[in-house]
């Protein structure tokens, strides 16, 4: 059976951002202060990561207002959502996909898209656009590439969790299969993904605020791109942003020991 996944995960410059990546998760799951308050810790991961992923869609609210329960717009709230509901979803991550991502959409776009199209694919070619990625396939062929998607998320591959998490996030991204919050729904399957798959179990990593460090819009586009070079650049890219994201959590926790 062929593995595309194992092959995109030998492209030049994939290895080695890869094994930095599983490096540096691996010092942060030595730190001391996860002994006793990894929950916390994973809380806080997420409110960050929450935070930005609605920064990355164009709506960028302080973490203090977040705390206070005082933001309002209905798409930072469809990321706190959707952060939340990630913790009761991931053992369903790996046997019913489809499941999760309808699950997803429904919470992360309420106020958004009326409530009887939440969690049920667009049957119209019309997309919202906030990275300027131009036009989204026509509704029919996303379709057929989310089935080719959901087929990989359930294939055995020998590729690492960074190389799967990086794919399903691109393509969640740029079919944008709902057509609204789509990228609130890709980065949120992304760390569903390093979770699920073995690298991040806890969830501690805040990868979304890496790839809010890092220029995102750009490495979406290379994917695009559908050439060997855009591919690993993408990948290099969401390898990047797993190392930012370690750093952002080791400062959660270096805080935290602090008191």
């Amino acid at each position: 059976m062929s593995d595309p996944l194992a092959v995109i995960a030998q492209f030049p410059g994939v290895p080695e951002a890869v094994e930095e990546a599983r490096q540096a998760v691996d010092r942060l799951y030595r730190h001391r202060i996860l002994r006793r308050a990894s929950p916390a810790v994973s809380t806080e991961s997420s409110l960050r990561g929450a935070r930005a992923s609605a920064a990355i869609e164009g709506v960028d609210v302080p973490l203090d207002v977040l705390r206070r329960d005082e933001a309002h717009d209905p798409l930072v709230q469809g990321a706190l959502r959707a952060s939340a509901e990630m913790g009761r979803m991931g053992p369903t991550w790996r046997k019913a996909p489809r499941q999760v991502l309808a699950r997803l959409h429904a919470v992360a776009a309420a106020g958004l898209t009326p409530q009887e199209d939440l969690g049920r694919p667009r049957a119209v070619d019309e997309t919202s656009d906030p990275l300027g990625l131009g036009p989204a396939p026509v509704a029919a062929d996303a379709a057929t590439r989310m089935d080719g998607l959901l087929d990989l998320l359930e294939s055995p591959t020998k590729a690492p969790a960074v190389v799967l998490a990086a794919v399903v996030h691109a393509e969640l991204a740029v079919l944008r299969p709902f057509g609204t919050a789509d990228g609130i729904i890709a980065r949120s399957a992304e760390r569903l993904t390093l979770v699920e798959y073995g690298l991040d179990p806890k969830s501690l990593v805040a990868v979304e605020v890496g790839h809010l460090e890092l220029p995102y819009g750009d490495a979406l586009k290379a994917y695009l791109d559908g050439t060997p070079e855009g591919v690993a650049t993408w990948v290099q890219h969401c390898a990047s942003a797993v190392t930012l994201g370690v750093r952002e959590t080791t400062a959660i926790c270096e805080a935290m020991q602090r008191g």
